[in-house]
């Protein structure tokens, strides 16, 4: 089944999966894995208590946009972006599929905050409110970049709701994606136990 979804995907398309930190990225991302599509991660930053099932991060994502080389590397898989980072993403030579999280921003800070309490880490450096602001225009800054550049397809995922339903939102990744993922698998991935910090 997986032989046809990869058959699909353009020879410099990338699956991106993006949003916030804390914002049900890295959930995504071993959905998508369940369901047939390898992520490109280097397993760098290991599994722990704030992210049980992993992080599914690839650590040359971060130096962008000054590192472009390793985007080959990604076409045919799943890469996990940050929000703030697909702004840096070469315009030219590539297309992008962009499964965006979204999740309560209160939600967002209380999960922050708890992992830098595990790290014993300051969590009053910046306040709440001007946490939020910061998120928001962050945000909007983001989606309309996003918006004005077609080589950016996006899918809006409610993490709330995935938890919740996974039965409404992954037939719609799997029709965004071209089909032919394991959409029983990807279902089975998500887990309500791990919805930890909630409004």
């Amino acid at each position: 089944m997986a032989f046809g979804f990869f058959k699909k995907l353009f020879e410099k398309e990338l699956v991106v999966v993006s949003g916030l930190p804390r914002s049900g990225t890295s959930m995504m991302m071993k959905m998508l894995e369940a369901g047939g599509l390898p992520p490109l991660q280097d397993n760098i930053r290991t599994a722990d208590e704030d992210n049980p099932k992993g992080y599914y991060e690839y650590e040359r994502v971060k130096k962008l946009p000054g590192d472009t080389a390793w985007l080959p590397l990604a076409c045919g898989k799943a890469v996990k972006i940050i929000a703030l980072l697909l702004t840096k993403l070469p315009l030219k030579g590539y297309r992008y599929k962009v499964l965006f999280m979204r999740r309560d921003i209160e939600e967002i800070l209380a999960s922050q905050k708890q992992m830098l309490i595990r790290r014993g880490e300051a969590t009053d450096k910046i306040s709440d409110e001007e946490m939020i602001t910061t998120y928001h225009r962050h945000l909007s800054e983001v989606l309309a970049f996003l918006d004005a550049n077609p080589c950016f397809s996006v899918l809006f995922i409610n993490y709330n709701d995935m938890l919740r339903d996974p039965s409404d939102w992954v037939p719609r990744i799997n029709e965004f994606l071209g089909g032919g993922l394991d959409t029983e698998a990807m279902k089975s991935v998500v887990d309500p136990a791990l919805y930890r910090n909630r409004r």
